[in-house]
């Protein structure tokens, strides 16, 4: 294996080798849901799922684990807010989280575990932390003490002792030192809880990702994943917290994707910039959605704007335009107007492009040049379709081509994505065209208008009526 992978705590791409050959263990972490996602959550939903994509399309086994907090301040305001419980908010915006996933094209994960459901582990986590001496309880409260694991920082490259805290910040007095975090909060009165040890409280935010990763995934993932804002404090706790508890490395490789921002403007509440997803897909479609986050490195910023937007819809059309010409003259050849032996070089091209996005993709998963040799591709295929008589075997190694690379990305429909189908599709041009030869032009233009209405342009060609969908 060739693939190399940016490690977020080593600053360089390293040599990626599972665990356990053929199997990867994958942890992103997943949404707080109180509320939907807005277009900066959607960058490591798409991203990592084709991260999980390409893994398993090299032959590898992969256990994608993505979690919910289902329980957490924020939540436990926005339910007051809304006069509702905290379960009950959660049920909402779950629902309402996988129908946004699933919107974006991206794969449902292999687990999807819950804080709620999960009570009892990490209870049994932080009682281990405390039995070894890398936890204390005060009032009912359960801190981290960080003193105890000297490596804290490794991940962020901080130098914790230059932070001013006591300015920064609010110190808790109840902390053996500023740097301390909580694993356990005290209820208070009307909030939710669960009974331990300590009292009744809850998770804090940090140790309910060491609890559900060793549950799900054992001491050690191959990759943990997230936004580059999750680095610190939150997948510095989590080392933290788990190597002291395990004595082993929590991950492998260490992934972080890059901000989004709005038109050049970093996203914030305090400027009302953000970008709904729901509302985005009721007018983008999510295959253009997809390639403005895969057009740019993961690591890098991405600039959200109408005219970036523009670019990727008319990208992705510029790539179904192709795929459905190629399948516009494989019908021609099928039906036995055109057929002739293979042209060698063109094999040559096509094995060279291919090569070229796996290697694009095997240095760090860089989307943006694999595109590039997906566009190679478009332009050696739309000359090759130039050609009055071309190849069956070669137009379906083209298509072969083009759905291995699609399959990845995922920046066009699949077959089983679309409406119509595309046996249907010809019935009804080939009745529009007896129609129209029986001028029988009510009929034809009833047809055109229930094609247009299904998302099927028509375009007249040197070898017939040919269609494309939108």
């Amino acid at each position: 294996m060739k693939l190399r992978i940016y490690d977020s705590m080593a600053r360089e791409p390293l040599l990626f080798i599972p665990r356990e050959p053929g199997k990867v263990n994958m942890y992103v972490c997943g949404p707080t849901v109180y509320d939907y996602i807005h277009i900066g959550n959607a960058r490591p939903v798409i991203f990592f799922d084709v991260v999980r994509r390409y893994l398993e399309a090299i032959g590898l086994q992969v256990n994608y684990i993505v979690n919910y907090t289902d329980v957490d301040d924020k939540m436990i305001r926005k339910a007051a807010e809304l006069g509702c419980t905290v379960p009950e908010l959660a049920e909402r915006f779950i629902a309402a989280f996988n129908e946004d996933r699933s919107a974006l094209g991206s794969k449902p994960p292999t687990v999807s575990p819950r804080v709620t459901e999960n009570i009892t582990e990490i209870v049994d986590f932080i009682k281990g932390l405390v039995d070894q001496g890398s936890a204390y309880e005060n009032a009912g409260d359960v801190y981290f003490r960080t003193a105890s694991f000297p490596e804290y920082g490794k991940l962020s490259h901080k130098n914790l002792d230059e932070l001013q805290y006591g300015i920064r910040i609010d110190v808790d007095e109840r902390k053996e030192s500023p740097q301390d975090f909580v694993l356990w909060k005290a209820a208070k009165p009307g909030e939710i809880f669960w009974p331990s040890p300590w009292g009744d409280g809850r998770p804090g935010w940090h140790i309910e990702c060491s609890a559900m990763v060793r549950k799900f995934a054992g001491d050690t993932l191959d990759i943990h994943g997230g936004g580059h804002d999750l680095q610190f404090p939150h997948h510095e706790c989590e080392i933290a917290q788990s190597e002291s508890f395990t004595g082993k490395p929590l991950s492998r490789y260490w992934m972080h994707n890059g901000f989004v921002n709005i038109n050049n403007e970093k996203m914030s509440k305090s400027l009302g910039n953000g970008v709904n997803v729901r509302q985005l897909l009721k007018g983008t479609s999510k295959f253009a959605i997809r390639y403005l986050m895969l057009a740019t490195h993961y690591r890098s910023p991405l600039n959200f704007s109408d005219e970036t937007i523009r670019q990727a819809i008319n990208s992705v059309e510029r790539l179904t335009n192709n795929r459905d010409n190629v399948k516009h003259r494989l019908s021609s050849v099928a039906q036995g107007s055109l057929s002739l032996a293979s042209d060698n070089s063109l094999i040559e091209k096509l094995d060279l492009l291919r090569t070229e996005f796996h290697s694009r993709m095997e240095d760090d998963f860089s989307t943006p040049d694999a595109i590039t040799a997906w566009f190679g591709l478009v332009s050696e295929v739309n000359a090759y379709l130039k050609r009055e008589v071309v190849s069956e075997k070669d137009l379906n190694l083209i298509l072969s081509r083009i759905e291995e690379m699609n399959g990845i990305l995922g920046l066009m429909p699949e077959i089983e994505d679309v409406g119509l189908l595309d046996e249907e599709v010809d019935a009804l041009i080939a009745e529009r065209t007896s129609a129209r030869a029986s001028r029988n032009f009510a009929r034809a233009d009833e047809i055109r208008d229930l094609l247009a209405n299904r998302g099927i342009l028509l375009e007249d060609t040197p070898q017939g009526i040919r269609w494309r969908r939108k």
